[in-house]
């Protein structure tokens, strides 16, 4: 009787079994639960870092631009008011400005006459042939930019001659200066809509403004939280305001504030 003998191929490849494949897949996990446990918290330190970072320089940005203007601002013009927790900041962005004649030869500027004046000489640098002139802003009735007391529309210069419409200004400026408006600005925080959003080129008003129709708006910052603004027209001497500010931006629970504050020039 034949004995019949199998053999196995050395080519013969085995395949895992169920079993083995779900050992497998269970020391993965395990293996990838432990990993994640060690590497989640330095990871999720890190996008707080950033988000704090980029919370930070938004809320910096934000009130750089403002102090940028606000050194720019005509004496005795920066004016905040509130409406709920809306905060509103506004002043007269000037564009120029310089020192006028007040003699002859020359055409100096004629306080006197009571039909107004049209023209005089500048003494200094050029300044911009457009815009709204405005001479010994004192901010109070009877020297208000706001009401146009004291400002008149510059229509062209020639040379050293500054064109405006006729004026009788109702005070001179002791050291003969004279400011040329550019736009009024407002600065608007809204905690509500979570924003800082700058607004210029619309028409000046005697009372501040809260809506702004036909103006250019800049959306400064977003994930606003808290603000204030607080101004002060007189520290140490009334030849110098101080505005404070606070700003809170807030994203995915975290937050950050910012304190700043900024010293305004009122000598007109």
């Amino acid at each position: 009787m034949r004995t019949m003998k199998r053999t196995t191929s050395p080519h013969t490849q085995r395949g895992f079994t169920l079993i083995e494949a779900i050992v497998v897949i269970t020391i993965t996990a395990i293996i990838s639960a432990v990993v994640a446990t060690f590497i989640r918290t330095p990871i999720q330190g890190y996008f707080d870092s950033v988000r704090r970072a980029e919370l930070t320089d938004t809320a910096d940005t934000a009130v750089r631009r403002i102090g940028r203007d606000l050194r720019l601002a005509l004496p005795n013009s920066v004016r905040v008011t509130t409406a709920g927790s809306v905060y509103y900041l506004e002043f007269l962005l000037t564009s120029g400005g310089g020192r006028y004649r007040t003699d002859t030869p020359g055409d100096p500027l004629d306080f006197t006459t009571a039909t107004g004046d049209t023209s005089f000489d500048i003494l200094g640098p050029t300044v911009p042939g457009t815009g709204t002139i405005a001479i010994y802003n004192l901010g109070i009735p009877g020297a208000d930019a706001y009401n146009g007391d004291n400002t008149s529309a510059v229509t062209g210069i020639s040379g050293n001659n500054l064109k405006i419409s006729a004026k009788q200004f109702p005070f001179a400026s002791p050291s003969n200066r004279f400011q040329i408006i550019q736009t009024p600005v407002s600065y608007v925080c809204d905690p509500a809509a979570g924003t800082l959003t700058r607004y210029s080129g619309y028409a000046i008003s005697t009372g501040q403004p809260t809506s702004f129709s036909g103006s250019s708006s800049a959306l400064l910052a977003r994930n606003v939280s808290a603000c204030t603004f607080t101004y002060n027209p007189q520290v140490i001497t009334q030849r110098a305001g101080l505005l404070s500010a606070t700003l809170q931006l807030t994203q995915s629970g975290e937050s950050v504030n910012l304190y700043y504050e900024a010293h305004v020039s009122n000598a007109p």
